[in-house]
């Protein structure tokens, strides 16, 4: 699973929220008008605490616009005859630095937006929500609305490492998000497989679904693979020394595979010499 100590910023794909699994993607369309904007109507907003971009982050994302485009809209509010920023910062430089003149934006009301987060955080109280539309709720509060994982955990009264939790979930592969709703796995049983290689994920998933494993039971899954591909490690580690100590004992190349030894002589007479040398 995903280091505890990863940032908040690292949790979730922040570009990508999919509506599929949105709670209250009908109620943003009601609250909110989607428009193509110029980059110099845009500003930030100043209120905001003044964050460190990193440069090569925002020159990446700018490379990563060239060639996509914008994946997700920033949102904004109307102020004095300008749109400010409300999330999305980070796009709204790298746009500029792509040399796009137009943006994608959400422009909400303050009324709006403040109605629109009420709706998000009632909505992750639900307890009918499945684990994927809750961390979506959530991911919404963190890209649309800049809260932190300690601002949602405030407001839907949960801890701060139970909303980090959940958030994980979104770094599944998009069809294994799917399986998990359609089958209507618990977070419980799913959060084991986060951050692992979808070769893992893939031999996993068929045994929670069909022979209903638990979470305790992918655990131990997947700490016996760990431990087995460790071991393994070690062990070719140990051949490789013992192919060098016999290699140089021996003057011809020495190589293991598995239970069998061979050596690898340049000619016949370093052939001679290792006969000699072993009988």
């Amino acid at each position: 699973m995903a280091g505890l100590g990863r940032s908040f910023e690292s949790l979730i794909p922040t570009e990508l929220i999919d509506d599929e699994f949105d709670p209250t993607l009908q109620e943003d369309k009601k609250e909110s008008k989607l428009k193509e904007l110029k980059l110099e109507d845009i500003v930030r907003d100043e209120e905001q605490p003044r964050r460190e971009f990193s440069q090569e982050a925002i020159e990446a994302l700018a490379a990563s616009i060239k060639e996509h485009g914008v994946l997700q809209p920033i949102v904004v509010t109307r102020e004095d005859g300008k749109y400010k920023i409300v999330a999305g910062e980070r796009r709204w430089r790298a746009s500029k630095i792509a040399g796009l003149k137009t943006i994608p934006a959400i422009v909400r009301t303050l009324d709006s937006q403040n109605r629109l987060e009420l709706s998000i955080i009632e909505n992750a109280q639900r307890e009918d929500l499945n684990a994927i539309e809750l961390a979506t709720a959530y991911a919404k509060l963190k890209t649309q609305f800049n809260l932190t994982a300690e601002d949602i955990a405030a407001k839907v009264g949960k801890s701060e490492q139970t909303i980090q939790n959940t958030l994980r979930l979104l770094t599944l592969p998009d069809d294994v998000k799917k399986i998990m709703v359609k089958e209507k796995l618990t977070e419980g049983v799913m959060r084991p497989l986060v951050s692992r290689d979808e070769e893992t994920i893939r031999k996993v998933l068929p045994k929670i679904v069909e022979e209903g494993w638990t979470a305790r039971k992918v655990e131990r899954y997947i700490a016996y693979t760990k431990k087995k591909s460790s071991t393994a490690l070690i062990k070719k580690h140990q051949d490789h020394k013992t192919e060098d100590a016999l290699t140089a004992k021996y003057n011809a190349v020495a190589r293991i595979n598995g239970k069998s030894l061979t050596f690898k002589c340049k000619n016949e007479a370093e052939l001679k010499s290792l006969i000699k040398n072993l009988l």
